[in-house]
């Protein structure tokens, strides 16, 4: 058994198959968290021996997300380190030099069955009382002499695993579950090496891991079944046994195992809808790890100082979307301006690039055309005269990003995700037009009694006052002067001009959004609303 106070060394090893999904991303903190935390070393190692799935990449979309998350590895790709190399296929003089140990000790043997033998052994046993169990060993009995002539002869075959006949239960400790023991007679003689030449994962694995000094393997529990195999591999290979921890699985709401049918599963997904990193990785560390039942703001830098693997629980965890938002909003109102303004410039850029293909005055919108939250990569606007405004509107934020600052209290408390930008304040950058959403024309323009026209007009008086400072109070104050002598609540005359002015009866603050815009452009609006639903402004 691995000496749990040596120097701690973990390691991630995902499979380049695909991109990096949120079961993944949840097993690469654990494992960068206890790390960090035990002043050990975070690993990462790429499983790249699938030849038909096996990406570049998908293992560049894999170190993008780790970068992204802030996982940053101790030794791995672009890392180096003593251990290397860090891809299984550049790996595979390990395998051989480990299997010809085991070889030369008699803990590893050539079996020539073929597959039509095993397939005609197989059902004949599962034809018997008692059921298949495993392969019956034919090739063990072999002598070495006779093995040798038939592989000198070229006769395909694959190299065994030779279980001990007197071994006992397969016990290991695993971190979540505690002792696991498992009976030696359904552990058969796995196969180590295919005919091809290619390694299994069990071997592999193991051999990486015995290589690389690992001192504890975190993984999910869907690998709960392969240890007892890999655990007689280490011991043929003589080798400590590290300490396990099995991650529980992560369910979606319906309480099956998380997939698309939920939403997005990738990190890179998250990224592009306006989920900041840290909340994220948050997020995650709380499926099925708790510092103590309560907190539930733990950010990477804390958690990678606090994390314990006796945490973990033993129950599935369930992704659920809504409190995600909840723990980013929070991540995003603990930002300052400038740490804002950095993290949402992209989808400012994108509103103010949207809002300027505003036109025709004012006009009505139906609610299922209105702008919706916008993720980076999925806006049917991204040809190229669209994606050059963006790139203009970014450096003119990087450039001069004050005005831009000033969006942050406006919003700040109303956002959950960066990619809810757009929707929210688009109306800034509509210029002298509006889109009037349907609904709200009905609710508040036309309500029979609500005085909509007379309000408008009113505070357009006022917005048009030149010895009135344009700036939010002053405005805001000239305008409630009103509702006295007019008898109306001050609901009801700014509620139109809500409308009027940013198209919906739900936005932002009011008067701080007109002193962002020119002024010209909030009486053309006001104009315009009056013209199209009431008739030609007076």
């Amino acid at each position: 058994m691995t000496d749990t106070n040596s120097a701690v060394r973990v390691r991630f090893a995902p499979s380049p198959t695909g991109k990096l999904h949120v079961g993944g991303a949840r097993t690469a903190i654990y494992n960068w968290a206890f790390a960090r935390a035990m002043g050990g070393t975070f690993v990462l190692r790429i499983e790249d021996t699938d030849p038909t799935r096996s990406t570049q990449e998908n293992t560049d979309i894999i170190l993008r997300a780790m970068e992204w998350l802030g996982l940053d590895w101790d030794e791995g790709p672009n890392r180096g380190g003593d251990y290397g190399p860090y891809y299984q296929t550049q790996r595979t003089d390990t395998y051989q030099k480990a299997l010809d140990q085991m070889i030369a000790e008699g803990r590893a043997y050539p079996c020539f069955c073929t597959k039509e033998d095993l397939d005609a052994k197989r059902k004949i046993a599962e034809a018997t009382e008692g059921g298949y169990g495993g392969y019956d060993r034919t090739c063990r009995k072999l002598t070495k002499e006779e093995a040798q002539a038939r592989i000198d002869a070229g006769e395909p075959h694959v190299w065994r695993l030779a279980v001990p006949e007197e071994h006992g239960p397969v016990e290991f400790e695993d971190a979540v579950y505690g002792h696991m023991s498992f009976p030696i007679d359904v552990m058969d003689d796995m196969i180590l090496k295919r005919s091809d030449g290619t390694f299994t994962y069990n071997f592999a694995v193991v051999c990486d891991d015995v290589n690389m000094r690992m001192t504890h393997i975190i993984r999910g529990d869907d690998h709960l079944s392969n240890t007892p195999r890999q655990v007689l591999i280490y011991e043929a290979l003589g080798a400590d046994v590290p300490l396990f921890a099995h991650l529980p699985m992560i369910l979606g709401a319906d309480g099956h195992k998380l997939s698309k049918r939920h939403g997005a599963t990738n990190v890179e997904q998250y990224r592009d809808e306006g989920y900041l990193p840290d909340a994220l990785v948050n997020y995650l560390a709380l499926l099925g790890w708790s510092l103590d039942g309560e907190t539930t703001i733990i950010p990477p830098a804390e958690l990678g100082r606090v994390f314990e693997l006796d945490r973990i629980s033993k129950k599935h965890s369930i992704f659920d979307v809504a409190k995600l938002n909840w723990m980013n909003g929070v991540y995003l109102r603990e930002m300052d301006q400038d740490a804002w303004l950095a993290a949402a410039k992209p989808w400012i850029a994108r509103a103010a690039a949207l809002g300027a293909e505003a036109e025709g005055g004012a006009v009505i919108v139906p609610a299922e055309d209105a702008v919706a939250d916008v993720p980076l990569d999925d806006d049917a606007a991204e040809d190229g005269a669209f994606a050059e405004a963006v790139a203009a509107i970014e450096r003119d934020i990087d450039e001069d990003g004050a005005f831009y600052q000033k969006i942050y209290p406006l919003i700040i408390e109303r956002l959950e995700r960066l990619d809810q930008i757009p929707e929210k304040i688009g109306y800034l950058f509509w210029g002298a037009n509006v889109q009037l959403d349907e609904k709200s024309v009905k609710k508040v323009l036309l309500k029979e009694g609500a005085r909509a026209e007379e309000a408008l007009r009113a505070c357009r008086d006022v917005l048009a006052r030149e010895d009135i400072s344009w700036e939010a109070e002053p405005l805001q104050e000239a305008c409630r002067a009103l509702c006295d002598p007019m008898e109306m609540k001050p609901k009801l005359l700014f509620q139109p001009l809500r409308v009027a002015v940013a198209g919906n009866m739900v936005s932002p603050p009011l008067f701080e959004s007109i002193e962002l815009m020119d002024p010209e452009d909030v009486l053309a609006r006001i104009d315009a609303t009056i013209a199209l639903v009431f008739g030609e402004a007076e």
